[in-house]
């Protein structure tokens, strides 16, 4: 599939920065950036004629959007997780998906860490007493962070360095991750949840939104924390029952909580915002504002802007979610032809024999493959016919086919 560069359409849900505005019509493309989220079918009426698509959390890119997405080559997910775009239609389709995994990790981590403070000195409500005109000077209920232990579940790249600063605070650390992860400094890896959740004064909430997890924190493990403890909710809405979470913070069991996600959540600005834990003592609500300082939100543009903009002009694929990574170096004067294809063996041997008898010269080439999909990049030289894309686009394992002058 060619593309016209100077006719990319792009189309921004959810606020996306300025910056990443800026970033794609640097190279031409039509941006139009709207403040909301789509719901499906809303989005599935937009999507015809969109190349790009660039979402947030809210807006849920479904098998049906794709299918109704005639021009989508990329899609660009201006947040860390990915589970709101189904990922296998996207692969089957040949659209290439880019997320921010490191930009906003800084500004969860330091929400994290301003919350613990303030609910463990109670520091909401004191200010709700003084706003009310209650002068409670007492040290009743407030502690230090120094010398409790904060319990962390996910080991990523938000945990990890939440656990840093927590022990440079005077924290000690332990965490619980499916995966094998490594340590740091003197964090506690704990064997199951359960000694994670029996043993800490703050648990913390940082996994993804899979479907495996939602519901999977929920009155059994709320019931297995410690008398007085502190929960964290600042990964996915879903993977937290929140009727549960207000049973144990009503019964005293929990002495408080800050969530930041929410099952259901409005889909923009000034929208009503419903919850079974609003109006609880102790409890922080954030409207999913983790990664939303000026500074994340601005590297997020750039970074994520930048990977599907490459993506269009180059056919580069570093750090695509679900498609095979392959950078190739820029040749002058030739034209780059992207191959994305089923994985099957042979596929190279085929692309080269069409471009051979057809008289076409190789000047350089790059193949990588990740499970059932395999993606190639081949400069040629100018000069060549349209039959030897006519064969490339008939080869039965061409998912798609893009030429980039």
């Amino acid at each position: 599939m060619m593309i016209d560069q100077p006719k990319v359409r792009v189309l921004l849900l959810e606020s996306i920065h300025p910056d990443a505005v800026s970033r794609l019509e640097e190279d031409g493309f039509q941006v139009e950036s709207l403040r909301n989220a789509l719901d499906e079918v809303e989005l599935t009426e937009r999507i015809s004629g969109v190349h790009l698509l660039g979402i947030r959390s809210k807006t849920q890119v479904t098998a049906k959007v794709l299918e109704a997405a005639d021009k989508l080559v990329g899609i660009g997910a201006f947040c860390i997780g990915t589970d709101q775009i189904d990922l296998a239609a996207a692969s089957a389709g040949g659209v290439a998906v880019f997320n921010a995994p490191f930009s906003n990790t800084r500004s969860v981590v330091e929400l994290a860490i301003a919350e613990i403070i303030a609910l463990t000195r109670r520091l909401t409500e004191k200010n709700t007493l003084m706003h009310a005109g209650v002068w409670d000077k007492s040290a009743d209920g407030a502690h230090e962070i120094r010398g409790r232990r904060l319990g962390i579940i996910g080991y990523g790249n938000i945990g990890t360095q939440l656990s840093v600063l927590a022990e440079n605070l005077g924290m000690s650390v332990s965490f619980y991750d499916t995966a094998d992860k490594l340590a740091l400094s003197n964090a506690h890896r704990c064997a199951s949840m359960d000694e994670l959740l029996e043993s800490s004064d703050i648990v913390t909430m940082h996994v993804d939104g899979r479907p495996g997890n939602a519901g999977f924190f929920g009155a059994d493990q709320f019931a297995k924390m410690r008398p007085g403890s502190l929960f964290l909710n600042l990964s996915r809405g879903i993977v937290v029952d929140h009727l549960a979470l207000r049973d144990a913070l009503k019964s005293g069991h929990l002495a408080g909580a800050a969530v930041d996600v929410f099952p259901q959540e409005p889909k923009g600005r000034g929208d009503e915002f419903l919850s079974e834990l609003r109006g609880l003592p102790n409890v922080i609500l954030t409207p999913h504002i983790g990664g939303s300082t000026e500074e994340a939100q601005s590297d997020i543009g750039g970074f994520v802007a930048n990977k599907l903009a490459k993506f269009v002009t180059e056919g580069n694929t570093t750090l695509s979610v679900n498609l095979p990574g392959v950078t190739l170096p820029d040749l002058p004067g030739m034209h780059r032809i992207v191959h994305m294809h089923k994985n099957t063996p042979g596929v190279l041997a085929q692309v080269n024999r069409i471009l051979a008898e057809n008289g076409v010269n190789v000047e350089g080439q790059m193949l990588s493959t990740r499970g059932e999909y395999g993606y190639l990049i081949t400069d040629i030289a100018r000069g060549y016919s349209d039959e030897v894309l006519d064969q490339l686009r008939a080869m039965e394992q061409t998912i798609r086919l893009r030429v980039l002058s």
